[in-house]
């Protein structure tokens, strides 16, 4: 049976493209390698949004127009763009347990509890999430 998907939080998506590796411990970096090599490395929509919005605030700096850089990235070997469907949008809207408030952060538990995907993240409170067991959250 395949593992399932590795779903990247969005810094973890920009720590991967921006070519710094050492922002990953040791094991989370084997973990991205090996879903890329297995071509089940994957990215939400909502990460494109949310890249979409720090660059126009001026809090991400791309060497790139943003959506010239965003289409580049989406070309990575192993990597797929998971859409935002009905079933994810609703799904945000009924997490169980204490999850974060943050809507990007909800749509993204969301893509993985229904993907059933580990999602990867530094995030305190998603892993805290993930400690409750509603989701599979893996510390990056």
């Amino acid at each position: 049976m395949p593992e399932p998907g590795l779903l990247l939080d969005t810094h973890c998506w920009l720590w991967l493209e921006f070519g710094e590796p050492d922002r990953f411990t040791r094991s989370a970096r084997a973990v991205v390698e090996r879903a890329a090599r297995a071509e089940q490395l994957c990215v939400s929509i909502i990460s494109v949004w949310e890249i979409g919005l720090l660059e126009s605030k001026g809090r991400l700096e791309l060497n790139l127009s943003c959506a010239e850089w965003v289409e580049q990235a989406l070309a990575t070997p192993g990597l797929s763009l998971l859409p935002l469907t009905t079933k994810i949008a609703l799904e945000s809207s009924r997490l169980p347990g204490r999850c974060p408030g943050d809507p990007a952060d909800r749509i993204l538990l969301a893509t993985a509890r229904i993907t059933g995907a580990r999602f990867m993240t530094k995030d305190e409170k998603l892993l805290d999430y993930g400690r409750q067991h509603h989701a599979k959250v893996v510390s990056a």
